[in-house]
């Protein structure tokens, strides 16, 4: 009898344990909301979607992607234009006028290709870059023949009556760039031709395997040229009222071109490349263009 009437006792006194522990267990702090540990790291945010650097275009070649493709592309990439940033870009230069120059090369592939204007156009280009004020020649008109003139021939009377017009007023500079050199002065080739040790082998070896032999190295056949160009330009700074030469500079750079064939039985790869003349009038403007802007700003 006595143990049926402790049986009530033990079961409150499990009840009341039980509602203690579930207490306790409802003050501890939630998993969620502990704070990290040396070793956790939060949630990353999804990262903003990157904007495209500028316009991009799909290659519609039948090649795009092959390794003829990636070397001729990696060529093309040397070559192409770079921007330069100008050593004191960030101060604003006087307001001038870039006149045509002269080509001096007597060099048919030069003169076939370029003309004054050519020129002047990258120097207005690079100059602008720069942070020169640039009076474009297409603003001109007329004048500019007038101003080409003047400032060929120093005729200051000429100079300042052209200069007196409109925005001209502010002018400070004339400045034109001239190519004084532009030729090939180097080339070298060099090439092997397996035909003769072919038949060499061929003779000495004799049955199908120098037969075989003689097949396989009479087939190889290698060359390689490469041509090395020297281009020189002046640039000239002139007061734009009096004529005078303010200052005056020349840069000179190496054009090389090259071409490489081979052939193996049967098998045959060729590349043939380098910096043009466009590229090399572009880059020899942009060096001149920072001789002035570090030099004379």
């Amino acid at each position: 009898m006595k143990k049926y009437l402790r049986l009530p006792a033990r079961v409150a006194l499990a009840a009341a344990l039980l509602v203690l522990a579930s207490a306790c267990v409802e003050t501890l702090p939630k998993a969620n909301n502990a704070p990290a540990g040396p070793t956790a790291t939060a949630a990353p945010e999804p990262a903003a979607a990157a904007k495209p650097a500028g316009p991009s275009f799909g290659n519609p070649s039948p090649t795009a992607g092959s390794s003829t493709s990636a070397k001729a592309n990696a060529a093309a990439d040397a070559a192409s234009y770079k921007e330069v940033t100008y050593k004191n870009q960030g101060k604003k230069g006087p307001a001038l006028v870039v006149i045509p120059g002269e080509i001096k090369s007597a060099h048919a592939s030069f003169t076939q290709k370029f003309t004054a204007n050519n020129i002047a156009d990258f120097a207005e280009l690079e100059l602008s870059n720069a942070n020169f004020t640039v009076l474009e020649r297409a603003n001109l008109g007329h004048l500019l023949n007038e101003i080409t003139l003047a400032y060929n021939l120093g005729n200051v009377a000429a100079a300042r009556k052209s200069m007196a017009a409109g925005k001209l007023k502010t002018t400070k500079w004339v400045v034109k760039f001239d190519i004084l050199k532009a030729e090939q002065i180097a080339s070298n080739t060099q090439g092997f031709d397996g035909r003769p040790i072919g038949n060499l082998i061929g003779i000495v070896g004799g049955g199908k395997a120098g037969a075989a032999g003689s097949t396989v190295v009479g087939s190889v056949k290698t060359s390689e040229a490469t041509g090395v160009w020297l281009i020189g330009m002046r640039y000239k700074i002139m007061n734009a009222s009096t004529t005078a030469q303010v200052a005056q500079g020349y840069k000179e750079l190496k054009m090389e071109v090259g071409a490489t064939e081979s052939s193996v039985m049967g098998f045959s790869q060729g590349a043939k490349g380098g910096v043009g003349l466009d590229t090399m009038v572009q880059r020899l403007v942009q060096t001149a263009v920072w001789d002035i802007d570090a030099k004379y700003k």
